[in-house]
């Protein structure tokens, strides 16, 4: 009985700990470093390894660092890294083209050979407040050029981008999820599917499937049965990497409620296509060929170089792209803007002579382009790693000083006030919407959120009481929760509400 209550005298201590270095008033770099000591000595932490790096950006002095220098996982902070490339190298206002090409001159009202639809990595095409109508955008225009025929192919190319459809490092299990669809330069629709799934209402009967956009998901095996009421669900979905046809199998029990699951598309350029097709129709275009798609590495058997354009819908500029994939954390959007990066790398190496290395995917001349402009701006290699665009490979590592230097390089650039307020917002918007709400925090701190699997990180800025601005990393790794543990994002949290809170200076 008393070793019972040794523990959880121990257990609220170490709670009450926690909560009582946020309420006390921080007035010195070293409270504050105190406090920020007990949040991450808490026990729980023992098997975990933090990193936080503290900077402001009115002194360039340090207030606060925990191994600073160590190589984590940065998980969606990693996109920081990202943003910072495509600023550089497209610039705030680069809008991405969906063209419609030809081969051919038109005459007489008729395309004499292959219509191409030709995506060059726009990830907004077909959401909701951008473009929803493109295919219909895109068939007014070719119908405005007097095309009514098209003698030969509709061919959905998404060449553009060289390499495979997902980032180094993605794990294969993840490739049928929503949040890692394949980075496409023909995207649509975010690359996303809705699937619902609805049982019989009686025992033994079939399970219905319905997607709300059926041809983006063309080859479905459904074996699922409904079982009796109320026994237990046991819905399964399985589409191999790389394999087009998904498999149902499994049960529910019969007139249980529909259940709606977000699954990545298996080719999103063949979905462009029907879509397009079915707006060609809608205005009167009739095409004597079949729907075809054009996937690296097939060869090019279309003479792009040949090809003009008839037609084309532009993305908002690249700052609102930015902002959309920041604020949600949508990987589709950083990886599609690091390959449209790499393809400028490449054509610019190329116009400059540089040696030739051999094959490069999109992905790789981007990743090379940033480690020379890191480089640059004086951040080591061995300080930052980074191998894809979204931060879901655990190849990427960066170190918590490596990333307040990023932020304050970033803070003195002409799109510097853009790109903060492109971060989610504490307690406002995006993936901190519902964080730190109620506290100093609270529409000040602005950060990229990260977090896979036993890793917690945020990195951003904050302004704090005293009015002077800071850059800030915190970074947890190995951390494992255990029973009622809190998130460690709740400790992620009180570390930056102190920083908003902090009445001194550095």
């Amino acid at each position: 009985m008393l070793s019972s209550a040794c523990v959880l005298l121990v257990s609220l201590a170490t709670v009450n700990a926690a909560d009582t270095v946020t309420a006390r008033p921080i007035a010195s770099t070293r409270q504050l470093a105190a406090a920020i000591d007990a949040q991450i000595g808490q026990p729980r932490y023992s098997a975990s390894s933090w990193g936080i790096a503290v900077v402001s950006l009115d002194t360039g002095r340090t207030l606060y660092a925990h191994d600073a220098d160590r190589l984590l996982q940065p998980a969606s902070t990693a996109k920081l890294y990202t943003a910072a490339l495509v600023l550089d190298t497209l610039g705030t206002d680069y809008r991405i083209p969906t063209q419609l090409l030809v081969t051919r001159p038109i005459q007489r009202g008729q395309v004499g050979g292959p219509l191409i639809l030709y995506g060059m990595g726009d990830p907004t095409l077909g959401t909701p407040d951008t473009h929803s109508d493109w295919a219909d955008e895109l068939a007014t225009q070719l119908a405005a050029a007097g095309v009514r025929e098209v003698h030969g192919d509709l061919i959905a190319d998404d060449s553009y981008f060289s390499g495979p459809a997902m980032g180094s490092g993605w794990e294969a299990r993840d490739l049928q999820s929503w949040f890692a669809v394949p980075s496409c330069a023909l995207s649509v629709q975010e690359n996303v599917v809705n699937l619902t799934v609805t049982p019989s209402n009686q025992a033994g009967g079939s399970v219905s499937l319905t997607f709300d956009s059926p041809e983006s998901m063309p080859h479905v095996v459904n074996t699922m049965t409904t079982g009796a009421p109320h026994t237990r669900s046991d819905i399964n979905l399985y589409r191999a990497p790389g394999d087009a046809t998904l498999y149902a199998f499994g049960s529910m029990p019969a007139g249980a409620q529909p259940q709606t699951f977000r699954l990545a598309m298996a080719d999103p350029a063949w979905f462009a296509g029907t879509l397009l097709r079915d707006a060609l129709t809608r205005h009167g275009i009739r095409i004597d060929g079949r729907l075809r798609v054009q996937h690296w590495p097939q060869p090019d058997d279309i003479n792009l170089d040949r090809a003009t354009v008839v037609a084309q819908v532009l993305s908002p500029p690249l700052m609102d792209v930015l902002t959309r994939g920041l604020k949600r954390s949508q990987n589709l959007y950083l990886q599609n803007l690091l390959q449209i990066a790499g393809v400028k790398a490449q054509a610019e190496a190329q116009q400059a002579g540089d040696p030739d290395e051999g094959f490069l995917s999109s992905e790789a001349w981007a990743i090379r382009a940033m480690r020379q402009w890191l480089d640059r701006i004086g951040i080591a290699p061995d300080a930052a790693q980074i191998e894809e665009g979204a931060g879901l490979s655990r190849e990427d590592l960066v170190t918590p000083q490596a990333t307040v230097q990023l932020l304050t390089y970033l803070s003195s650039q002409p799109y510097g006030t853009q790109l903060r307020d492109a971060l989610p917002s504490a307690g406002v918007d995006g993936t901190l919407e519902f964080r730190m709400r109620g506290s100093a925090a609270a529409d000040n701190v602005q950060a990229k959120t990260g977090s896979m699997t036993y890793v917690h990180c945020l990195a951003g800025y904050v302004t704090t009481s005293a009015g002077e601005r800071l850059a800030f990393a915190l970074m947890v790794n190995n951390y494992v929760r255990q029973g009622d543990d809190p998130s460690a994002s709740r400790d992620l949290d009180a570390i930056a509400e102190m920083l908003a809170a902090f009445q001194g200076h550095s």
